[in-house]
């Protein structure tokens, strides 16, 4: 069973739906200006992994949550976007109403 690693795929589509370009991303969050573009092109590569607390500067500059990374599918990663932007109460609402639905 081969796994494919989702967080270069992710990485790439927040990046670009934030209309962010690589090196701009990577300075935001604290990369040196002469190395943020190679170093943001060898995460959307896969050719490094960042480590989590880059994830969360990403997520967070991004406006995602750090689960978005590592969301296999499409759907997933909406409603891991959709479900970080929810109060405390509606995820409780939410996961009730999914209960219910399911038995």
């Amino acid at each position: 069973m081969s796994f494919d690693n989702p967080i270069p795929v992710r990485l790439k589509e927040a990046r670009k739906k934030a209309k962010l370009s690589q090196k701009a991303l990577g300075v935001r969050i604290g990369m040196d200006e002469s190395s943020a573009s190679p170093r943001m092109n060898q995460y959307e590569k896969s050719k490094h992994t960042p480590d989590v607390r880059t994830l969360k500067l990403l997520a967070d500059e991004l406006g995602v949550p750090l689960s978005y990374f590592f969301c296999e599918d499409e759907t997933s990663a909406e409603i891991a976007c959709l479900v970080a932007q929810m109060t405390e109460r509606e995820k409780k609402e939410l996961i009730l109403s999914l209960i219910q639905t399911k038995t």
